[in-house]
C-alpha cells in the first residue's frame, strides 16, 4: 500500500512529466543528393561561393544577421544553380533546396525540417508557390500566402529563398573588383 507521505512527491512528479519538453528529431523529407539527383540528371560538382563584403550586407539584410558560413556551397550546371540553405523557424534549422533558372525559383523543396509545428510548408500546395519567384528590390516578386500555425517557418522559407536568388545574382553575374 501507497504511503500517504509519497503522495505529494508522487503528485508533484506526475505534473512535472506534463510540462516536460520534447525532444524534437528531424524529419528528413529528401536528402541533399535526391535533390540533386531530381535536379540534375547527373549532378555536376559543387561550386563554393565565397560570402564577401557585398554578399554578407545582403544576406544580412535579408536575415537580420549575418549569415552563420564563410562560404556556400552550390551546384551549376548552364544557367540552372541548387543552392541548400538553412535559417531557422522558431527554434530549429530548416534546410531547403532551392532550383533557379534563368533568374527564377524553378522548384523549392524543403529537405529537413526540425520544428514540433509548421511542417505543413513541406507541402507541394504550399512550395509551388515559390515557382517563377524572382527577386525585386530585395524581395520575391510574388506574394507568399503564409500557413496557420507555421508563421515563422513560413518565413523562414521566404528568406530562404530570397537568399537562394540573391547568391544566384551574385555567382551568375559576379560583380567586377574595383
Amino acid at each position: 500500500m501507497l504511503s500517504l507521505r509519497l503522495l505529494p512527491g508522487l503528485l508533484a512528479a506526475a505534473l512535472g512529466l506534463g510540462f516536460a519538453t520534447v525532444a524534437q528529431a528531424d524529419t528528413v523529407y529528401l536528402s541533399a543528393e535526391d535533390f540533386l539527383h531530381h535536379a540534375f540528371a547527373t549532378p555536376p560538382r559543387a561550386e563554393v561561393f565565397w560570402l564577401d563584403n557585398t554578399a554578407q550586407e545582403k544576406l544580412t539584410r535579408i536575415f537580420g544577421h549575418p549569415y552563420r558560413a564563410a562560404r556556400v556551397r552550390y551546384w551549376r550546371e548552364g544557367a540552372t544553380t541548387v543552392w541548400i540553405l538553412e535559417d531557422i523557424g522558431k527554434e530549429f534549422p530548416i534546410t531547403a533546396g532551392f532550383l533557379v533558372k534563368a533568374g527564377q525559383v524553378d522548384e523549392a523543396r524543403v529537405l529537413v525540417y526540425r520544428e514540433s509545428r509548421g511542417m505543413e510548408i513541406h507541402l507541394p500546395a504550399f512550395l509551388r508557390q515559390f515557382n517563377g519567384a524572382r527577386i525585386a528590390d530585395d524581395k520575391l516578386s510574388t506574394p507568399i500566402d503564409g500557413i496557420s500555425g507555421a508563421t515563422l517557418s513560413v518565413a523562414a522559407m521566404e528568406r530562404m529563398a530570397r537568399a537562394a536568388l540573391i547568391l544566384n545574382q551574385l555567382a551568375t553575374n559576379p560583380v567586377p573588383a574595383k
